[in-house]
C-alpha cells in the first residue's frame, strides 16, 4: 500500500494551505470573538477553485480525487471549522449529490455555478424535531399539477442566510415514515421561502448557522432530485459525502491543537525546565500523535474506496467518529497543556475546544455511529452494492465500482 502524496496532490494541499492563512487565519481570533462571518471568504474560495475541487471539469470543477479533496478539509479545518463547514455543506452534501442524483439539465443548471463559487449551496434535512431521526421529518410537499407545495421548517443549516440554492427534504405522507421522502432544489428569491441567523453557538462562531421556514413555497417538478419517494436514499448517500468532509477536517484540528501544544510545551517553563520535559505533559502530546494518525489514515482508507467507486458507509462513519473524538480529545487535552491561557483567547486552542465539540454531534451523533458500527460487526447490517448513475470519482475505474 502506497501512502505517498502525487505532485498533484501535494499542490492542491499546499494551494489550500496557503489560501487559509492568508485569507483567514490573520483574521479569525477576532471573527470569532465577534461572532462575524464574512461571506468574502465564499467568493475568494470559488475563484481559487476550491469549492470545485471535487467536480469533474465539464461542470466547471477541477476533477480531482477524493484524497485531494480529504487534504483541503484538513488545511481549512486546521486553521478553522467555519472553513471546512463551507466545504461539507456546499461541496459534500450539496454539489456531490447532484453530481451523483441529479440528471443532465440539473447539472448545468445548478451544479456548475456551485462549483465555480457563482452560486453558493446548502444542505436541509435536520428540523426542530427531527434530527438522527430522519423519518420524522415534518416538512411536507404536496403535489399541485405540474408543481409541488413545500410547507416546513428546517433547522441549524449551515449557511442558511447565503445559500442561493438549498437541497431540500420533505415528505409526501408522513404515515410512510422515511419511504415517502423526497428531495427539491429550492432557490433563493422562492415566494415563501425565509431564513433566519442563529446566534449565541458554542462553536463555529465565524460561521453561518441559521434557519429555514417554507410557507407554501411552488417547487417546479423539474425541481425534484430524483424520483419521488427516493428522498431518504439520497439523503443518506449526500450524508456519507459530508461525514468524509467532516473526519478530514477533524484531522486538521487535531494537527492544530497538537502543533500549538508542542509550540507552548517548548516555551513555557516550569520549576525550572519547559513543561515539554514533564511526563505528564509527553503524555498528553503523545496521545494527540496518535490520533492524528490514526484519524488520518482511516480517513485515507474511506478516500480510497471513494476514488474507486466503491460502497463506503462503513469506512467513512469508523473515520468520522474516531476523527472526530480524537479532535475533541486533542483539543481538551491542549487546553491542558495551556493552563490557565488555555482558558482565554489568547491563545487558539479554546477556540479548537469549542469547534471540536460541534462535530461529534452533526452528521451523525457519537452514539448513532457506535450502533452503526456495532451492527456491521454482528452481521446485523449490510450493505447492498447499488449503482450510481456515474463513478464518483474522475480519472478511476475498477470493475466491482459499486456506490450507494
Amino acid at each position: 500500500m502506497d501512502f505517498s502524496l502525487t505532485d498533484e496532490q501535494l499542490q492542491v494541499r499546499d494551494m489550500v494551505r496557503e489560501f487559509a492563512q492568508r485569507e483567514v487565519a490573520p483574521h479569525i481570533r477576532e471573527w470569532d470573538a465577534k461572532t462575524e462571518f464574512h461571506r468574502d471568504v465564499l467568493d475568494k474560495m470559488g475563484e481559487a477553485g476550491i469549492l470545485g475541487l471535487p467536480i469533474p471539469e465539464d461542470y466547471g470543477g477541477l476533477g480531482l480525487d477524493y484524497v485531494s479533496l480529504a487534504l483541503a478539509c484538513e488545511e481549512l479545518e486546521y486553521v478553522d471549522t467555519f472553513l471546512r463547514v463551507i466545504m461539507s455543506v456546499h461541496v459534500g452534501l450539496n454539489s456531490l449529490s447532484l453530481w451523483q442524483w441529479a440528471t443532465e439539465e440539473q447539472k448545468q443548471r445548478w451544479l456548475a455555478p456551485q462549483a465555480t463559487g457563482e452560486k453558493i449551496a446548502t444542505f436541509a434535512l435536520t428540523e426542530p424535531n427531527a434530527g438522527s431521526d430522519a423519518g420524522s421529518i415534518e416538512s411536507t410537499v404536496v403535489k399541485d399539477g405540474d408543481s409541488y407545495i413545500l410547507n416546513g421548517a428546517k433547522m441549524w443549516i449551515s449557511l442558511a442566510d447565503v445559500a442561493d440554492h438549498i437541497l431540500v427534504f420533505a415528505s409526501t405522507d408522513r404515515s410512510q415514515k422515511h419511504r415517502a421522502l423526497s428531495a427539491f432544489m429550492v432557490e433563493r428569491g422562492m415566494d415563501g421561502l425565509s431564513s433566519g441567523s442563529i446566534k449565541g453557538k458554542l462553536g463555529v462562531r465565524a460561521g453561518s448557522t441559521g434557519e429555514l421556514a417554507f410557507n407554501n413555497v411552488r417547487l417546479p417538478v423539474e425541481n425534484r432530485i430524483g424520483e419521488e419517494g427516493e428522498g431518504f436514499k439520497i439523503a443518506m448517500s449526500c450524508i456519507d459525502q459530508g461525514r468524509f468532509t467532516v473526519a478530514a477536517g477533524a484531522v486538521g484540528l487535531t494537527r492544530a491543537a497538537l502543533d500549538a501544544s508542542v509550540k507552548y510545551a517548548n516555551e513555557r517553563e516550569t520549576f525550572g525546565v519547559p513543561i515539554g520535559k514533564h511526563q505528564l505533559v509527553q503524555q498528553m502530546i503523545a496521545k494527540m500523535v496518535a490520533g492524528e494518525e490514526a484519524s488520518r489514515l482511516l480517513v485515507m482508507k474511506a478516500a480510497d474506496r471513494k476514488n474507486y467507486g466503491v460502497r463506503n458507509t462503513k469506512e467513512t462513519s469508523l473515520a468520522k467518529w474516531y476523527a472526530c473524538d480524537a479532535a475533541l480529545q486533542a483539543a481538551d487535552d491542549a487546553v491542558q497543556v495551556h493552563g490557565s491561557y488555555g482558558f482565554s483567547n489568547e491563545y487558539p486552542v479554546e477556540r479548537f475546544l469549542r469547534n471540536a465539540r460541534g462535530a461529534v454531534i452533526y452528521e451523525g451523533t457519537r452514539e448513532v455511529h457506535t450502533l452503526l458500527q456495532a451492527e456491521y460487526a454482528l452481521g446485523y447490517r449490510e450493505d447492498r452494492p447499488l449503482r450510481c448513475p456515474q463513478p464518483p470519482a474522475v480519472g478511476f475505474e475498477r470493475e466491482e465500482a459499486l456506490v450507494h
